[in-house]
């Protein structure tokens, strides 16, 4: 092809930028479902990672075929897109997107990605009881319901962006308070797990989910810094509030656990991570890095307390989805309201901190509400007929026996057998005889792995038998 001026070339600096924020996004999946799979139960691990990857497999498909259409073809009438513009993303492979010249495969791909965190982020509310079944109906009926419309009104030319002229660089209101309202209806819908709050739920692998949140941390770059589609100075400005803002929610969550609580956690250090990973995404290009390290601070310490309201009003948000990307999500969208400045170059307009009124704070309100209460109504209605038809939550026989063995039969670890209870018997019941093989002069004991955290402490030790096996009674203490 001969090349004239007008000839649209590729911006291969930009392209190689927007393709490795691609898979940067992709990771923060599996990282997801390693934070999820450590704060679930030792029988429920391997549900918490098939959500997770079944979000991979679906979303991926349903946003080639339609969904990229949905939320980023041309406008049909402010909520949804021409649905068939890219149906099949059948378009040449030499098409760039817009003024950018990346191609528009690029751009399909990096999208996809934030739909399927986006899906994948709602399980975290319903761990340790939800059918794999209705969980891959909901799954996908959200994603074409909720998520394929709701990035057209954010980003697509659709009403929330353009009409009301509320601003989410990287995804505030289409990712967080999307998914943090699902989750809400969905822990309404499903009820609360069995035992729940009067037994302790603890993560069973705080070292997992500590790596989880790294993931998370590593891949979030190419979520936010991403999201400016060029290698260029915003987002080198996206890339460095994330990292501060992060940082900053992570030491405020620490802040308010040594406060109320005595001691700070590990736990505590990576849920702060993540809280401040949410709040900065809509804001990461709007406002100054000392900024994001206020925004940070405030998201820490708003979401470790906002964890803390499902035992208020009585919602069994198992690994906290409403408090961090529900809560997260508004602060950080309602921020740029408050600090966004038009000083940095990502925005045009300033905030009310700035001189610029309430303006922007109004529009902001207007948009995060907006799809926070359609995120939930939808999710509400589709919760529940998923429940009333194939079923949506397991029995509380398998929720007992875990959810692994029943819903998938295998389990994480080997010391949980496929037909019967493991450690996690704890959690469910008073007293358990336990039989094993003679080992030693503490034969009666169980070996310290096989118990939550090690210790012996609860057992009844009884002289060893060389040639039988020694059955011994447990107690149960102060186990989750």
């Amino acid at each position: 092809m001969l090349l004239t001026e007008e000839t649209p070339v590729v911006d291969t600096g930009n392209t190689a930028w927007l393709l490795a924020s691609s898979a940067l996004v992709l990771l923060m999946t599996p990282g997801l479902a390693l934070f999820y799979g450590g704060m679930a139960k030792t029988k429920n691990v391997l549900n918490m990672f098939m959500m997770s990857f079944s979000a991979i497999g679906l979303v991926s498909i349903l946003w080639l075929v339609y969904g990229f259409s949905v939320a980023f073809g041309d406008d049909v009438n402010g909520f949804w897109g021409n649905t068939t513009q890219y149906l099949g993303s059948n378009v040449a492979t030499d098409a760039l997107w817009g003024a950018l010249d990346i191609p528009v495969y690029v751009f399909i791909a990096f999208q996809m990605m934030f739909a399927v965190i986006t899906v994948a982020l709602i399980s975290g509310a319903i761990a340790d009881r939800a059918k794999f079944a209705g969980w891959l109906v909901f799954a996908s009926a959200w994603a074409t319901l909720v998520y394929f419309p709701v990035a057209h009104w954010v980003w697509g030319g659709g009403w929330i962006g353009t009409t009301v002229g509320a601003l989410d660089f990287a995804g505030g209101t289409a990712v967080h308070i999307n998914a943090g309202a699902a989750a809400l209806a969905l822990a309404m819908v499903l009820g609360r797990r069995v035992g729940w709050p009067k037994d302790r739920f603890k993560p069973h692998n705080v070292p997992m989910v500590a790596l989880g949140a790294g993931l998370l941390w590593f891949g979030w770059f190419g979520f936010n810094a991403g999201s400016e589609l060029a290698a260029d100075g915003i987002a080198a400005l996206a890339f460095i509030n994330t990292q501060v803002a992060t940082a900053a929610a992570l030491v405020g969550w620490l802040i308010v656990e040594w406060l109320r609580d005595g001691k700070p956690t590990l736990l505590g250090a990576s849920s702060g991570a993540v809280a401040g990973l949410v709040a900065i995404t809509p804001a990461c290009a709007f406002i100054t890095p000392p900024g994001a390290v206020g925004l940070g601070v405030v998201a820490g310490v708003l979401c470790a307390l906002a964890v803390s309201l499902k035992y208020k009003f009585g919602y069994d948000d198992s690994l906290d989805v409403v408090g961090v990307h529900l809560v997260g999500g508004l602060i950080g969208s309602l921020a740029i309201g408050l600090v966004g400045t038009a000083a940095v170059g990502g925005i045009a307009v300033d905030g009310l901190f700035y001189g610029g009124g309430f303006d922007q704070l109004g529009k902001q309100a207007l948009g995060s509400f907006a799809v926070l209460g359609y995120s939930f109504v939808v999710a509400l209605i589709l919760g529940f007929l998923i429940d009333k038809t194939i079923g949506f939550r397991v029995s509380a026989d398998a929720e007992i026996e875990g959810v692994d063995v029943v819903e998938h039969a295998e389990s994480a670890y080997d010391n949980i057998p496929l037909g019967g209870r493991g450690p996690e018997w704890f959690g469910n019941a008073d007293r358990v005889e336990w039989s094993e093989p003679a080992r030693s002069s503490r034969v009666g004991c169980p070996r310290p792995d096989h118990l939550p955290g090690g210790s012996t402490d609860e057992c009844l030790v009884r002289p060893a038998d060389e040639a039988d096996r020694a059955s011994v009674t447990l107690e149960k203490l102060d186990h989750p």
